[in-house]
């Protein structure tokens, strides 16, 4: 059920939260399905509605610094730094858990999901609001074309940086990259300095951050990734294009080459290529340059087999 997130849709999507259940929301990155991040069963469900492994960690949303500073056991001087520039917005923080291990946190930009939060009283755990592997949401309808039976869908329109947070671990002395993400790494370096880049993760192994997986993001058509989009021999038609070049290729799907325009568009690009029902996406390889690292990262993974 998708539903206006008025003071109405608000007031009813937090009444199911407090009760235990799950609510797909808006954020400015792309869309989550969310629960309370404390209510066993509740996540529980977020992992039974995703098909979603159970080492594949969720990232907790707060309304507030201090809401986040709740949750862990240390608050170090550059989670502070970060937070201060940074939050609310797309970038993720791991730290060490007021419990046990450690805890990924995030403050959302979106007023439809601060609205959420204040309303309901709860720290949000909120993976992508999708089946595991496949495309993020970056609207109220992808949600639920992925996600049919899940209770609440509020509509906050289309996301608008439509790729999902950067994740940083600041537990040691160097932060250290997990995900790249929608906020770029030179910003970040900007307040920290040096930077560490991420490791390679074996599926099935503790992870501290979700998107680590060899396979995800993924359309159910196969994506290629290619230098020259015309001329790719083993492609089984029909055949969608996703480039970001002029090419002489009748259907293709244009994007920016502005990486962050590029990333806005990126999945809803692939939503729409599935909707076609194409059995192969060609999409042209982005440049490897830092700028883009966060959309090449998201195509290694949906080519990844």
């Amino acid at each position: 059920m998708i539903v206006t997130p008025d003071a109405d849709g608000i007031r009813r999507a937090a009444d199911l939260l407090r009760a235990g259940s799950v609510v797909a929301f808006p954020t400015e990155t792309v869309y989550g399905l969310g629960a309370d991040a404390f209510n066993e069963r509740a996540v529980a469900e977020i992992y039974r509605l995703k098909n979603r492994p159970s080492w594949n960690p969720l990232i907790v949303h707060v309304a507030d610094v201090t809401a986040a500073r709740a949750l862990a056991r240390t608050w170090p001087d550059i989670a502070n730094e970060l937070a201060a520039q940074f939050w609310p917005g797309p970038l993720t923080l791991v730290l060490e858990s007021a419990t046990q291990g450690t805890i990924a946190v995030r403050v959302p930009a979106h007023e439809v999901a601060r609205n959420l939060l204040d309303a309901s009283g709860l720290a949000l755990a909120a993976p992508s609001a999708n089946r595991s592997e496949g495309i993020s949401p970056t609207t109220a309808q992808h949600v639920l074309r992925s996600l049919p039976d899940v209770p609440m869908v509020l509509d906050g329109g289309p996301a608008t940086w439509g790729i999902e947070s950067t994740v940083l671990d600041v537990t040691g002395e160097t932060p250290r990259l997990l995900r790249p993400g929608a906020l770029a790494l030179r910003d970040i370096r900007e307040v920290t300095g040096t930077v560490e880049l991420p490791d390679e993760v074996v599926d099935g192994a503790e992870r501290p951050s979700p998107g680590m997986s060899k396979r995800h993001y993924a359309p159910r058509a196969r994506l290629i990734l290619t230098d020259d989009v015309t001329t790719v021999p083993d492609a089984e038609e029909p055949v969608g294009v996703l480039t970001y070049e002029t090419a002489d290729v009748r259907g293709a799907e244009m994007l920016s080459v502005d990486p962050r325009e590029y990333a806005a568009d990126l999945y809803a690009a692939l939503h729409r290529l599935d909707d076609r029902g194409v059995a192969t996406i060609i999409v042209k390889t982005p440049p490897a340059t830092e700028e883009w690292m966060a959309v090449r990262d998201r195509l290694h993974r949906a080519a990844a087999a």
